[in-house]
């Protein structure tokens, strides 16, 4: 079973995709771009303001299914020059303080509107039961 996600916290799609989709004990986002959910246009070239402006993006996504960046299990950062990685990375790293997600980066040719950075995240959505385990034997 899986619920659509759909939220003015964050940009509506641009394209024939969802924002989010809640299946089981997970929400898949949907990639985000530094839209601005009123105006639909991309708020700045700064790379801060733009990863800044995604992370706000997602922050809309999971609250509007009642979570929080601290169920986030794991993010694909998407940027069009690896450059810019120094300045991401702190400012992600002020968004997941603690006990951060997995993550992966990769650089890419374009992104849609002529962003500079767009972030996927997969988030644990019913944290009940859930229980890690050290296997390293």
């Amino acid at each position: 079973m899986k619920k659509i996600i759909a939220t003015s916290d964050a940009p509506a799609a641009i394209g024939p995709y969802s924002q989010a989709i809640r299946s089981g004990d997970f929400l898949f986002c949907s990639g985000q771009i530094p839209l601005d959910p009123k105006s639909g246009q991309i708020v700045s070239d700064d790379i801060a303001a733009q990863t800044r402006r995604v992370l706000d993006n997602i922050s809309g996504l999971l609250k509007s299914d009642g979570l929080s960046l601290g169920n986030v299990l794991k993010t694909t950062i998407f940027l069009t020059d690896l450059g810019n990685f120094q300045i991401v990375n702190e400012i992600y790293g002020s968004y997941f303080s603690s006990d951060p997600p997995a993550r992966s980066t990769v650089q890419v040719s374009a992104l849609p509107k002529g962003a500079k950075i767009e972030i996927e995240v997969i988030a644990l959505a019913n944290r009940s039961g859930a229980v890690a385990s050290d296997t390293s034997g």
